[in-house]
């Protein structure tokens, strides 16, 4: 089999926040782990993951570069938060956040990365000021196009335009596959269950959502079933929070797509994604020429963690494979 396209696999650290957190893996070992997936690109969340942020040592920085060496892979993407809440009394100022930008420009250069991931919150003037740092540290800054935001809502639609018209080749776009689901991902419905909710009203609002009916429409016939319950109103507004576009979209914005997040919820024993039509989005980036990264990003450890043990290493595990079923063919 051959990689028709020119996409590359890599893993957000993201995926290991569970075994992270809980002590099982260090930095090291979640490195180790994906080199074992068969990835070769390290997405890094720093605030979460690096001991002092956002200082680095010297040493850290030669360390980090050894495992870089070690393990034959490389760093891709540096996920960034600007925290514009900071102080309880105030947001930041355009400066206070600009400056936030390039502590972060500045870090992603120092540790190799050449895409800094910025969230839908970001406002654009904070972007487009610090877009000549992002030049001078040679870092583009990738805004995630995160559900409920998709292609075409006024909010993308005007950093869009900026794009376009000012010609930059420092600030793109990285669609989080979220935007993509399809259908309501099992491991969250069963979640719902085994909290209380009622398996049928469960389904009235799964299979809505899946033909693609109001999501508000169903929010309110819920909470008008008088069998409902507290837990099957939360399903039926957790069900307007996510968003299914049509993957075709991404023909459209193939030279401002700077990196892509595989979100995924699970992967089944037999390598396939429920909620998310995988096959259709490797296709239209195939196709379409993407040459980039996918990242797998795992985020259904919180739906299990009530029942079973999380093992994030083997859901990445799985996805990489999905990954490399679809893009060698």
């Amino acid at each position: 089999m051959t990689n028709l396209a020119n996409i590359k696999r890599g893993v957000s650290l993201y995926s290991y926040q569970e075994e992270y957190y809980t002590g099982k893996l260090s930095l090291e070992q979640c490195i180790a782990a994906v080199a074992k997936s068969g990835a070769t690109g390290i997405e890094l969340l720093p605030e979460q993951m690096l001991k002092g942020f956002p200082k680095v040592t010297d040493e850290f920085v030669d360390q980090w570069f050894g495992w870089m060496d070690h393990y034959k892979v490389e760093p891709i993407a540096y996920d960034a938060f600007l925290d514009n809440k900071l102080f309880s009394n105030r947001l930041l100022t355009l400066e206070e956040n600009v400056d936030m930008m390039v502590r972060d420009l500045k870090l992603a250069n120092k540790l190799g990365f050449k895409v800094l991931r910025t969230l839908v919150s970001t406002p654009l003037e904070v972007v487009k000021a610090s877009l000549p740092y992002a030049e001078e540290y040679g870092v583009k800054i990738a805004l995630e196009v995160h559900a409920p935001f998709t292609f075409g809502t006024p909010w993308f639609e005007e950093r869009m335009e900026y794009i376009i018209k000012s010609g930059t080749k420092w600030f793109g776009i990285m669609p989080d596959l979220g935007i993509f689901v399809k259908r309501m991902a099992p491991v969250i419905e069963q979640r719902y269950i085994r909290d209380g909710a009622t398996p049928e009203i469960i389904k009235f609002v799964s299979d809505n959502y899946a033909n693609g009916l109001d999501k508000q429409e169903t929010f309110e016939a819920v909470t008008r079933m008088k069998n409902a319950n507290k837990k099957d109103v939360e399903y039926a507004e957790l069900a307007k929070h996510f968003v299914y576009t049509d993957p075709n979209i991404l023909q459209d914005y193939i030279p401002y797509i700077m990196h892509v997040h595989g979100k995924f919820y699970e992967v089944t024993e037999n390598y396939q994604e429920p909620s998310i039509p995988y096959k259709d989005i490797i296709n239209v980036l195939t196709e379409a020429g993407y040459q980039g990264y996918i990242d797998s990003e795992y985020e259904g450890n919180r739906h299990i963690q009530d029942y079973m043990e999380v093992d994030s290493v083997e859901q990445v595990r799985r996805h990489q494979v999905l990954l490399s079923n679809l893009l060698n063919k």
